[in-house]
């Protein structure tokens, strides 16, 4: 039997950068302020910081 040597693969990894560190940052706090907030009882702004966080900022620091 022959054994292949195969070259190791290369995938396209994940640069982090500074700009993913401060939108991951900023979508971490908008989280903890906005649940803070719904913890208050505001109906307003707590789902805006929610929703800025889940579906704006966390995907953007994946993403970038």
């Amino acid at each position: 039997m022959s054994r292949r040597t195969s070259s190791p693969e290369t995938r396209p990894g994940l640069d982090f950068t500074p700009v993913n560190a401060a939108l991951g940052a900023a979508g971490l706090a908008a989280l903890v302020v906005g649940y803070w907030l719904l913890a208050q009882g505001s109906i307003t702004l707590a789902p805006l910081l929610l929703v800025l966080g889940y579906v704006v900022l966390l995907p953007m620091a994946i993403i970038l």
